[in-house]
């Protein structure tokens, strides 16, 4: 569920569930609602813990959680050229930047900050916020795709490179440098993502037919996965395990994908001389005489695993993480609940569902609802106010810069926004012990 596709409403969808999330390492769900926002562990099956809930502004479009930091990233409907950057335990704002137009998204790693919008992206050093560099005159990007790589030694940035065709521009955002173009697709892109590593770069076009995985910073393809031929969809989200050995993919059908990245290596055919493998050596003997297209459609693998969700048409999220030592897939839903599935990483196929936990009670429900009637009459409307001035007293005022264009030295002109002793070996640790767990890339 990208953050600017907001959620329509319905007689059977959660009115107040506008976009939803998951951090880096899939431990937590931010979801944004009409009210403000909400951050949930999911490190457990049986039971879904609020960690904490924001009500300081309203129409939470995009909030974005730093791993299991405290700082988290805002973006309001009702200032959508606004970020706004909080320490959420301490009960601080850390500073907010306006830009020339709307923010369509925002990527975080712990060197990195990306914002995302239509025609240009800001990068950020997260240590102090200043602003590094600015992609300007980027193609038209009015879904604001892209994905920036988790691992900070790398901190890979992709967006597409084409407004016409499904071109990524694949962009080092520690150095500051273009690294390579892809041609991906035919058609516009409509999903990306990374794998923990950054080494490899998971892609879909609008028709939403074929999955194209790449070697990063190579370019190389590696994997092709058709989704299905029948009819073309909506791909909503992309995203690798930990381990990169399996990659799901939903859309706006009632499927969710599941593909596993594995060599099919001719010695492993010759140990079982089935029937199957028997077909699959006559097949890949004839693609040698086909035409190009041919050939490809039959080295393309389809899903080792699939979902099938009680729901059509609904705009959802999903990912893949270990919870309790065993693999399972996450789907977020703009219906308004999690639903969480036991995968088999050995044999596949249909996964079954195990807890569905819903985000909020029915009594937010019906409040939501009524915010669409008329205030009364005599009544005062609360302004969305800043997280300082309604939750805390920072000791210094946050930093707010408006952004107009390049500049080298742009950002925070108040030296650092987060204190050195946050950080330790490079990635900051803010304020919570053990929440930055080494990570083994």
């Amino acid at each position: 569920m990208d953050s600017q596709d907001e959620v329509d409403g319905g007689p059977e969808m959660l009115r107040g569930f506008i976009c939803a999330s998951f951090n880096q390492d899939t431990t937590s769900l931010s979801v944004g609602t009409k009210t403000g926002y909400r951050l949930f562990s999911v490190t457990a099956v049986d039971k879904l813990d609020c960690i904490h809930e924001g009500v300081e502004c309203p129409d939470v479009c995009i909030v974005e959680r730093l791993f299991s930091s405290s700082l988290v990233v805002v973006v309001s409907q009702s200032v959508p050229r606004r970020m706004n950057v909080y320490h959420f335990k301490k009960g601080t704002e850390i500073c907010n930047y306006s830009y020339t137009n709307n923010i369509l998204s925002v990527r975080l790693n712990r060197q990195r900050l990306v914002v995302c919008l239509e025609e240009s992206i800001y990068i950020h050093n997260i240590k102090d916020m200043k602003l590094l560099k600015t992609l300007l005159n980027t193609p038209t990007n009015p879904s604001g795709l892209c994905a920036l790589s988790v691992n900070h030694g790398n901190s890979f940035l992709a967006y597409p490179g084409s407004a016409t065709i499904g071109e990524i521009t694949v962009y080092d955002a520690n150095n500051l440098s273009t690294v390579t173009l892809i041609q991906a697709h035919a058609s516009p892109l409509a999903a990306l993502t990374f794998n923990a590593s950054g080494t490899k770069l998971a892609s879909a076009s609008e028709k939403g037919t074929v999955i194209r995985v790449f070697s990063i910073p190579e370019g190389q393809r590696l994997f092709e996965f058709r989704r299905g031929m029948k009819r073309y969809v909506s791909i909503s989200s992309l995203s690798f395990s930990a381990d990169a050995q399996f990659l799901c993919a939903s859309s706006n059908t009632e499927t969710v994908h599941i593909f596993k990245l594995e060599q099919h290596s001719p010695n492993q055919e010759e140990e079982s001389p089935t029937w199957s493998a028997y077909v699959g050596k006559m097949f890949t003997a004839a693609s040698t005489y086909l035409p190009a297209q041919v050939s490809d459609m039959m080295h393309q693998d389809r899903a080792f695993a699939t979902v099938r969700l009680n729901m059509f048409g609904l705009k959802n999220i999903c990912a893949l993480a270990m919870i309790q030592k065993l693999p399972r897939l996450l789907v977020a839903s703009s219906d308004g609940y999690l639903y969480i599935y036991n995968v088999d990483p050995q044999d596949g196929g249909e996964c079954m569902l195990v807890q569905k936990h819903r985000l909020f009670d029915g009594s937010e429900e019906q409040a939501e609802q009524k915010e669409d009637e008329p205030p009364a009459e005599g009544s005062n409307q609360p302004a969305c106010q800043s997280y300082a001035a309604t939750v805390a007293l920072p000791s210094s005022p946050p930093s707010s810069t408006t952004l107009l264009g390049y500049s080298e030295d742009g950002g925070a002109q108040k030296g650092d926004v987060i204190p050195e002793h946050e950080f330790a070996e490079g990635p900051m640790c803010l304020d919570d012990e053990n929440e930055f767990p080494p990570i083994s890339n």
